[in-house]
């Protein structure tokens, strides 16, 4: 009595969508996929739980997979709820990953693109597995992105 899965998308709430969609083109090399999302109306109200929701956005590609792969969602609501500061230890979905070549090389393009640091840049020896480097850095809206290299 199984039934078919297969996972789609993340969503981020931006409070600029286009600011935010641009970060993840430029730093990470995503795709926008048309079209761009303008929806308002009962039905989304009824889906959202969000009286008088309108929701204005775009779905990116992520890289590394091919065009039926799972996209970043990056809507901009309104209303909009005040935003709670991000943590990598809180309840909930705590951040992304991306896998990199260059773990400083990229941590170093998401601060000259409006980013900030989390953590340091730290290797770890991770039994079964091998070697990571990684870090957390937060995009310009201050969601959390792990970046991570394995050898």
């Amino acid at each position: 009595m199984g039934h078919s899965t297969r996972y789609v998308h993340t969503s981020i709430v931006a409070q600029d969508w286009r600011g935010l969609a641009l970060f993840y083109e430029q730093v990470f090399h995503c795709t926008p996929l048309a079209p761009e999302r303008n929806l308002s109306g009962s039905g989304l109200e009824a889906g959202t739980g969000v009286p008088g929701a309108r929701i204005q956005g775009v779905h990116l590609r992520l890289p590394g997979y091919g065009k039926d792969g799972p996209t970043l969602e990056i809507f901009q609501y309104d209303p909009m709820q005040a935003p709670k500061a991000s943590a990598v230890n809180r309840p909930g979905i705590a951040h992304i990953a991306f896998a990199v070549d260059d773990v400083a090389r990229t941590r170093e393009a998401v601060l000259k693109a409006g980013g900030g640091p989390v953590g340091e840049i730290v290797s770890l020896e991770v039994e079964g597995s091998g070697r990571v480097t990684f870090a957390y850095v937060r995009d310009p809206e201050g969601n959390i992105v792990e970046l991570q290299s394995w050898s």
